[in-house]
Parts: C-alpha cells; sequence; structure tokens
C-alpha cells in the first residue's frame, strides 16, 4: 500500500510542477499535461489530482481545461474560474476559450 500512495503522490507532484509552468493568460488540457507526463490516459487522474491542490495560487489549476476548449470543473466553482481566468485576459466565448488563441505548449526539455 505504501507504493501506491508514494506513486500517487509522485503523480500529483509532476502535475503540480506541470501547472506551475502554465504562464498568465494561457491555458492547457488535461489531456495536454497527461500526454507531457508520457501518460495519455491519464487525464482523469490529472484532473483529480489538480482537484486536491494543496498549493493553489502558487499552482494554477485554474489554467487547466478540458480538451473542447470547455472550462471544466473547479473546486472553487466554475464561475470562480470563469472570473479568474477572466482576469487574466483570456476570453470566453459561449463557455468555451480558443485553444489556439490562449493554448499553451509546453516545451519538451530533453
Amino acid at each position: 500500500m505504501k507504493k501506491i500512495d508514494k506513486e500517487i503522490k509522485s503523480f500529483a507532484r509532476l502535475v503540480y510542477k506541470l501547472t506551475r509552468r502554465i504562464p498568465r493568460g494561457k491555458v492547457v488540457t488535461y489531456q495536454t499535461i497527461a500526454r507531457v507526463m508520457k501518460n495519455s490516459g491519464a487525464c482523469r487522474a490529472v484532473g483529480n489530482a489538480l482537484n486536491r491542490n494543496p498549493y493553489a495560487p502558487l499552482v494554477p489549476c485554474h489554467r487547466v481545461i478540458k480538451s473542447n476548449g470547455e472550462i471544466g470543473g473547479f473546486a472553487s466553482g466554475v464561475d470562480k474560474k470563469k472570473k479568474i481566468l477572466k482576469k487574466e485576459g483570456v476570453k470566453i466565448t459561449n463557455n468555451r476559450i480558443d485553444l489556439v488563441k490562449y493554448g499553451y505548449k509546453f516545451k519538451i526539455k530533453k
């Protein structure tokens, strides 16, 4: 059981580390974070880790959205997430964010 706990903690740490790299005014998807972690099927696990984010706002989980551009969930409520994103300059139209305009591309370190 301790090994599983350790793996969960290291997974969440990596999610938080990647999320910290998202600059103000940009967003990424849960799927993007999972892919950067080389675990494309872990989108839901990324969302779960962010839902329990103890480091907000240092780890800006509000900058992570669904792959179709929809806002997605937020522990403090979706309206709060929208308000923060708008304050950062992200335009939300019909409950969606333009990923071409506001999407952040991770630079993969080699």
